[in-house]
């Protein structure tokens, strides 16, 4: 009696303490798993100054900035001798951002500023007046505004205390648009969806799910991509169109993976993660997986047929007599539950698993992150 409480104490500490995760797939909306090819963001980025730094900014070793000052400053019309010029209240920088879709002229966002010299700190800085380019050379938003790094260096030598980092911050809706970027949603009646993880399954039930809906208007042209034709009625309010399929219910579909996290011990599975029959020891742990199939006769005059059935059980010993039975299913999680159970660390379950796939014995993708 005293052995089967110690065995049921076991396998409930199992249940909650275990970093053992399983993941099965879930009704989701179409919103969640996919999105409207073309509405994308854009990165935009640019390269400025920093003035007004309290001794903080380039030394005269970075020679960009001295350039780059004194070229800002001959744009006015004033000359400076770049050979004498020592200030080191400027730092030059690159500014990054973010345009997001359908945004229009005159619309703020917010940029990151990065020090790209040997300046301390960019606090309480002000960006001079940056154009930001995209990918194809043109400007779509120009960058202007004081710089917030949260963070500070105080004092000087071993006596210097610093504080997050001081030579990167940004500017909440520091940047205006002053270029339209959007996409001509529904263009020639069609639109497409981008499935985020490409998927033959996946794709084929949102296609389905569409079509219950809406009627034959889509169809899949490959695993990432479905086209859909915009009904007549909805052509003129597209938005509406989009939305009602988004929240669409779909199973999404995934391959049998496990996740392993070397540095957490931590381990995800998919619920379709199958494991054959094999046997196992590692030290002085030994686990046996035994598979049994039994056929299930219908009953006479009924109209079920059929089936056959595996009954599976796995058997964990240890040399110092624990022994742990586990219910008659045959998976990863049995054969971690059942490690975790007698006492084997993560990094002994990690390496049964890259043993068990290396035999062929687990179908599923194994990756260690």
């Amino acid at each position: 009696m005293k052995k089967i409480l110690t065995i049921a104490t076991l396998i409930a500490c199992l249940a909650l303490m275990t970093s053992t995760v399983f993941a099965e797939s879930a009704v989701t909306r179409i919103k969640d798993i996919a999105k409207v090819q073309g509405v994308r963001n854009n990165q935009l980025i640019g390269y400025g100054l920093v003035m007004g730094l309290p001794g903080t900014g380039d030394s005269d070793k970075i020679k960009q900035t001295i350039n780059s000052t004194v070229s800002m400053l001959k744009s006015f019309g004033i000359t400076v001798d770049a050979i004498n010029w020592k200030a080191k209240n400027v730092a030059a920088v690159m500014v990054t951002a973010t345009l997001p879709p359908f945004i229009r002229e005159g619309d703020t966002i917010d940029v990151a500023v990065s020090s790209m010299g040997d300046a301390d700190s960019i606090q309480g800085g002000i960006l001079l007046q940056t154009p930001l380019l995209a990918a194809n050379g043109d400007v779509y938003a120009v960058a202007q505004g004081s710089v917030s790094t949260g963070g500070f260096i105080a004092g000087q030598g071993n006596n210097r205390v610093q504080k997050n980092f001081p030579t990167a911050g940004n500017i909440p809706n520091g940047a205006i648009v002053e270029r339209t970027l959007e996409d001509d949603l529904g263009r020639n009646g069609q639109l497409s969806l981008s499935l985020s993880n490409a998927d033959f399954t996946t794709a084929s039930r949102v296609t389905n799910a569409i079509n219950a809906a809406y009627g034959n208007v889509a169809h899949a042209a490959n695993p990432g991509r479905i086209d859909i034709n915009i009904p007549g009625y909805y052509r003129a309010n597209i938005v509406q169109f989009i939305a009602s399929i988004e929240e669409l219910p779909v199973v999404p579909d995934a391959i049998a993976k496990v996740v392993v996290n070397e540095r957490t011990g931590t381990i995800v599975m998919g619920g379709n993660v199958r494991v054959d029959e094999c046997a196992i020891t590692q030290g002085g742990l030994s686990i046996r997986i035994e598979r049994e199939n039994e056929a299930y006769q219908a009953a006479p005059y009924s109209y079920g047929t059929s089936m056959v059935v595996s009954n599976d059980e796995t058997d964990v010993r240890e040399e110092m007599s624990s022994s742990v039975v586990l219910p008659a299913t045959t998976s990863v999680s049995d054969v971690v539950g059942a490690l975790n159970a007698v006492g084997a660390t993560p990094r002994d379950c990690i390496s049964i698993l890259q043993a068990m796939k290396a035999a062929g014995a687990i179908h599923a993708v194994l990756e260690i992150i």
